[in-house]
């Protein structure tokens, strides 16, 4: 089922206001940060978040979930799982899925300045 990628940004900020994000679009979809890192890919696919480890496995075991993969003949993500519709359409679960995928980030480097 395509989605709409302007739906999911709102439905992701409405959902997780908490949250310091931003978002760019890219490639005809829209790609979600926290902190200035990517967490989030929102396209015709669905709301796919960055998850790891524990959270990743968790992710896919929810009914309808599955590892991001733009086309389908595309090879699966191994850091992105998009979130079954259901799941997205659930204010609370969209928002405890989102700081799940902003927890596991590893902080932007800080450039140093040259000098």
């Amino acid at each position: 089922m395509a989605t709409d990628p302007a739906d999911l940004q709102a439905q992701l900020l409405a959902a997780a206001p908490d949250l310091d994000l931003s978002f760019r679009k890219m490639f005809g979809g829209i790609m979600g940060y926290a902190a200035g890192v990517v967490f989030a890919s929102l396209s015709d696919v669905g709301l796919a978040l960055k998850l790891s480890g524990t959270e990743r496995d968790r992710a896919l075991a929810l009914p309808g979930a599955l590892p991001l993969r733009y086309e389908p003949d595309a090879p699966s993500s191994k850091s992105y799982v998009v979130l079954p519709s259901e799941v997205v359409a659930d204010s609370a679960a969209l928002h405890d899925w989102a700081v799940a995928s902003v927890a596991g980030l590893k902080p932007k480097p800080v450039k140093k300045a040259k000098g």
